[in-house]
């Protein structure tokens, strides 16, 4: 026998911890009338709406992450994981230069490699973190519905598949697209454990979060996520013997990471990569995530996430409170980390837009709207506020999908941001060693990005200027040149490689190689150049990339 309750018995009922599904502020919205003569034609146009709205989506947000996929070759880490891929594959034109144990665990690694077994590959890789990156619009979809409603999975799902940050993230062969992946299915699962308090549920969330950190290590920051949700909520049952149960299953499977090291003799590796993360110096300002992950959020979407968790106060349960809890652990430890990078705050894209969502369809429409509504229809009786729902969903959605358009088509840029995507003629430069220079020649670039793209594209050794020999100020993934002045004097270096983007970065660096250029007789051999404008406004084409040809 079925029972009806009103929104507000819903919640009650919610509190007390059985399974519901909560009904936002105006049920009509969710349930919207009908006349007895349609029931069934509406069963059978609402048994097919959402799965063909859902196969929209997911049309849409492939598009947005396939299109033109190839514009830019990789960036430097892109080339270091997808390098660890094919050395994996057992592909001897990366073996040389991509050791396979490097710093982060190797799950998505070892995904990739049989797409990596020979040749050059790189957009494959990108088309499988794309594909990736769209199951993790469905998973949001899933985790709507189970959360809310289907209309809230649908919209959460949509504004996922445009959010500028998503797809910059998804069009790159980076680990944190497919760690979200998990990281979604990880917080599905705790949401089926909180619902049906089922101990098979809080094992799988375990061992899916286990899954997320064999993705990336990092994502660990997530289990404190778990626990501040857990001890916020008393409601939800969570015996000693059941978290050790979930703690046990996230340990076993996580440890596979650590004892495949251990067996191929590369623990020391992890520990060389603990100590330098520990001691890394600050590579932006405190100011950086709120400078760049609200506007890749998109500023209308944080805005009703925020708002709804205002107007929605009344209707608040224990999922604002996990969702809330799954947004704070990545960005309070990333804030107070000294490390920061773009998409490392990519775990909380899913639970913003799912807020965003939840604040829309259940968005209350003021009555002096309603009234104006009313007047110019010319129909009181008739509620209009569907209309204006679907008109500010429609404006969020174009403001997350006119970003994501312009960033997936500006292929030539003077200017890079790490994680952000490609680099400008990277690609292109490493391919120009590859065809026109000695096999076995060695080359000297600013930094350790560009060595790692000239080493994927051009199969080059290469050596970064600017490693420290300090093992505690550098990746131990990379070998140090401590005296390149000797090296150079002795014909151990015959191109140096000269970048706009570390260049930047890095002044002193930068004048300290084109000293050494000019002490050795550097002669400009290629040059990569993109389009630029000048004082004036007027297209210049600006070098990014120019490499010499030097001799003692």
């Amino acid at each position: 026998m079925s029972v009806t309750r009103s929104p507000v018995e819903e919640m009650e009922h919610d509190r007390r911890g059985t399974m519901v599904v909560l009904h936002p502020v105006d049920t009509s919205v969710l349930h919207p009338t009908s006349r007895p003569g349609d029931a069934g034609q509406e069963r059978g146009w609402r048994r097919w709406a959402t799965p063909a709205a859902l196969l929209a989506v997911a049309a849409l947000a492939l598009a947005l992450r396939v299109w033109r996929l190839d514009a830019l070759g990789f960036n430097s880490d892109e080339a270091v994981y997808a390098g660890q891929a094919a050395s994996l594959a057992g592909n001897p034109n990366y073996a040389p230069f991509f050791p396979v144990f490097r710093a982060h665990p190797m799950l998505f690694q070892t995904l990739l490699s049989p797409f990596f077994r020979a040749g050059e590959v790189d957009v494959a890789g990108r088309v499988v973190v794309a594909a990736l990156g769209v199951a993790t619009v469905l998973a949001v979809h899933l985790l709507g519905a189970r959360l809310y409603s289907r209309r809230v999975g649908l919209l959460a799902a949509l504004f996922m598949a445009v959010m500028p940050y998503h797809v910059i993230v998804t069009r790159q062969v980076l680990l944190d697209g497919p760690m979200v992946l998990f990281a979604t299915l990880t917080l599905y699962c705790l949401v089926r454990f909180v619902q049906g308090q089922q101990v098979i549920w809080y094992v799988a969330t375990g061992a899916m979060l286990g899954v997320t950190m064999l993705t990336k290590e990092t994502s660990i920051v997530l289990a404190g996520g778990v626990y501040a949700f857990l001890a916020l909520t008393p409601m939800v049952r969570r015996p000693v013997r059941m978290s050790l149960l979930a703690v046990a299953a996230m340990a076993a499977v996580f440890l596979t990471h650590p004892v495949s090291q251990a067996l191929a003799g590369r623990s020391q590796t992890g520990k060389s990569y603990l100590v330098w993360q520990l001691f890394r110096r600050p590579n932006h300002s405190m100011g950086f995530y709120l400078e760049t992950v609200p506007p890749a959020l998109g500023l209308l979407v944080v805005a009703a996430a925020v708002g709804g968790l205002w107007w929605l106060r009344r209707h608040r349960s224990w999922r604002e409170t996990l969702l809330l809890s799954w947004i704070a652990a990545p960005v309070v430890f990333f804030q107070l980390w000294p490390v920061k990078g773009f998409q490392y705050l990519l775990p909380a894209a899913a639970p913003v837009a799912m807020l965003a969502a939840r604040a829309l369809i259940g968005m209350p429409v003021p009555d002096r709207i309603r009234r104006l509504l009313h007047r110019a229809h010319g129909s009181p009786g008739t509620d209009r506020s569907g209309v204006v729902r679907a008109a500010v969903i429609a404006v969020v959605a174009l403001s997350l999908l006119a970003p994501s358009w312009n960033a997936v088509n500006r292929a030539d840029n003077s200017t890079f941001l790490a994680g952000s995507g490609g680099v400008p003629g990277g690609r292109e430069a490493g391919r120009w060693l590859a065809a026109n220079t000695p096999e076995g020649s060695v080359v000297l670039t600013l930094g350790p990005s560009m060595a790692n793209i000239i080493q994927y594209y051009g199969h080059r050794r290469s050596y970064g200027l600017s490693v420290s020999p300090n093992p505690l100020r550098r990746n131990p993934s990379y070998e140090p040149l401590p005296n390149p002045d000797w090296w150079l004097r002795h014909n151990d270096l015959q191109y140096v490689v000269w970048d706009s983007f570390s260049a930047g970065r890095s002044a002193f660096f930068s004048e300290r190689l084109m000293v050494l250029i000019r002490r050795y007789h550097g002669r400009v051999v290629h040059t990569e150049y993109v389009d630029g404008a000048d004082s004036t406004g007027a297209r210049v084409p600006v070098p990014v990339i120019i490499i010499y040809e030097v001799r003692p």
